[in-house]
């Protein structure tokens, strides 16, 4: 299956720590979790799901701390039944009651190229080929465009993209040389621990976290198959 380069950058990014419980602590670089969000928000299909096989650090790693106000409450679930089942009631949520200011720790200026893939699920029918979806993802890629704005961790750490031609290399796609990340402080290997690859949703009910130990070699994180021995729950 052909393989696809994004490069994605913004002035913000925050690949939230799960065992972070009130404060949000960002991950040293992107998540596969959330680079496989950046193509689904060009194209998602239920046919077709994307695999993430490794990424790209084009820029220093730097931190930021900022606090914000963040909503500390959900709708209730009972009180949206009860409305249901009368046809009536007050699903509203006023945030100047709920609203919260809390600090974070952000990743500030990235720039990341993210490599990835996609297969076509078991059910994708005869008339749903791998060349319709790879058709279409070019296209629209190309273009610009997409079916919501791809965004960092947060949604409101929006960024922007565009598609790389890999095959293009020492031309006007600024390929980095090794030696050029060297320049970048990436020329000893980092272990950023344990990483959240993404949700298992096996059984819909109950979706459990699956992570992996996470190594950035000269500046690039190699991502494993999500069958393989290295990802766990």
């Amino acid at each position: 299956m052909k393989t696809y380069c994004l490069e994605v950058s913004g002035d913000f990014a925050c690949f939230t720590r799960p065992e972070m419980k009130v404060e949000r602590v960002s991950y040293d670089v992107m998540t596969p979790s959330s680079a496989r969000a950046v193509f689904e928000s060009i194209l998602w299909k239920p046919s077709i799901r994307w695999h993430i096989d490794k990424i790209e650090v084009l820029k220093p790693i730097r931190w930021i701390s900022i606090r914000r106000n963040e909503v500390g409450a959900v709708i209730s679930v009972r009180n949206a039944q009860e409305a249901m089942n009368k046809g009536t009631g007050q699903l509203g949520l006023n945030i100047e009651d709920e609203r919260q200011q809390r600090a974070g720790l952000f990743l500030r200026d990235v720039t990341y190229r993210i490599h990835a893939h996609f297969e076509l699920q078991l059910n994708a029918g005869e008339n749903n080929t791998a060349a319709k979806f790879m058709d279409m993802f070019e296209r629209r890629a190309e273009k610009g465009q997409c079916v919501n704005q791809p965004y960092l961790g947060c949604r409101e750490f929006a960024c922007n993209f565009r598609l790389v031609d890999t095959s293009l290399e020492q031309s006007k796609q600024n390929e980095l040389k090794p030696m050029e990340r060297r320049d970048l402080g990436f020329e000893v290997p980092r272990d950023l621990g344990w990483m959240l690859y993404d949700m298992d949703y096996c059984n819909a009910a109950d979706p459990q976290p699956r992570f992996f130990r996470a190594t950035l070699e000269n500046g690039i994180l190699n991502v494993p198959a999500w069958d393989s021995q290295e990802v766990r729950g």
